[in-house]
């Protein structure tokens, strides 16, 4: 194991935990509002951060975090205001996005080679500055994310129960789309632009298959998310391959998994309902005065039972037995 005393493999597996952490836990409240593909939208949007820092010369992750924030918010208004529908917000971010960064690359005399350690990740090269601003943008991302749980909660799973508590739900959205923002833009280092959706929605997917509850699988998708992070660094070192594509092929594996896993937990967990044992003979009580005449135009509901009608009385089955009616 001497790849664990490399200065670039401890920051590749540090980058590599922040990510498999964050990306979950955002995701798990996009995949309650099925936005599932909104992780993909606002990749492509970093393109154009990404394209703007080439062509200006700036530091690309800080300008594509701003970048992206900005326009995930524009987006959201857009949807909230009804002048653009989830669909074709996802689609602006999609196809803007990614044709303005190759735009913005191509007129800083970059081909899209530049842009691929951004696409698909490039874990291993990440330095030192990276990962302080990873590290930060990660620390805020799960703070205002845990802290502020069961709001975001109430906004993600019914929009109008939020407003009638009072909760302001116009700026707790813009909150949902920045936290993904942030996170997609911290994630293009680890996995890449174009393959983070995926880490945000895989392991929230494999969860519900594993556990019940809101809380429950928020923390299981995010625990799900760093096994899978860590894994796919570690052993992109060994395979010598990209670690992005690696880190969702294990989540992927991982969800395939959970599906005959999760059968068995439904069957260890379903309720036995025990049924009266049909040889043993049935107890009938005699019925308190009932001077009233069951028949078929009576009004109760009749129930046929065992060779004769039973009769639905002030909660009982009434049944007639010679001169007087038996109640069981």
């Amino acid at each position: 194991m001497e790849w664990i005393s490399l200065a670039f493999m401890q920051r590749a597996l540090i980058a590599a935990l922040l990510t498999g952490v964050t990306a979950p836990a955002i995701g798990t409240f996009l995949v309650q509002r099925r936005l599932s593909l909104l992780g993909d939208g606002l990749g492509h949007l970093a393109v154009a951060g990404v394209g703007l820092a080439i062509l200006t010369g700036a530091a690309p992750l800080p300008l594509a975090v701003a970048i992206c924030v900005l326009g995930s918010i524009g987006i959201e208004l857009l949807r909230e205001s009804g002048r653009a529908s989830g669909d074709v917000g996802l689609a602006i971010l999609f196809y803007g996005g990614l044709s303005g960064g190759l735009l913005l690359a191509g007129l800083a005399g970059q081909g899209t080679g530049t842009l691929s350690a951004y696409l698909f990740g490039s874990l291993l090269t990440i330095s030192a500055t990276d990962l302080w601003f990873i590290t930060i943008l990660g620390a805020v991302v799960l703070a205002v994310t845990i802290g502020l749980l069961p709001q975001l909660f109430a906004v993600s799973a019914d929009e109008p129960f939020a407003r009638s508590i009072g909760l302001p739900v116009r700026l707790l959205n813009i909150v949902v789309v920045s936290l993904a923002a942030i996170t997609v833009t911290v994630s293009m280092r680890t996995v890449g632009l174009l393959l983070v959706s995926a880490l945000m929605v895989v392991p929230v997917a494999t969860s519900n298959h594993l556990v019940v509850g809101f809380r429950r699988g928020l923390f299981t998708a995010m625990a799900l998310g760093a096994v899978a992070a860590l894994s796919g660094a570690v052993g992109s070192y060994y395979l010598n391959t990209a670690p992005g594509s690696l880190i969702v092929v294990i989540a992927i594996g991982m969800f395939a998994l959970s599906w005959p896993v999760s059968r068995v937990l439904q069957r260890r967990n379903r309720p036995v309902i025990e049924l009266p044992d049909e040889t043993e003979p049935v107890v009938h009580e005699l019925a308190e005065t009932h001077p009233h005449v069951h028949d078929q135009d009576c009004g109760h509901l009749s129930v046929q039972h065992a060779g004769h009608v039973d009769y639905i009385h002030d909660g009982h089955r009434h049944a007639a037995h010679g001169d007087h009616y038996d109640e069981h």
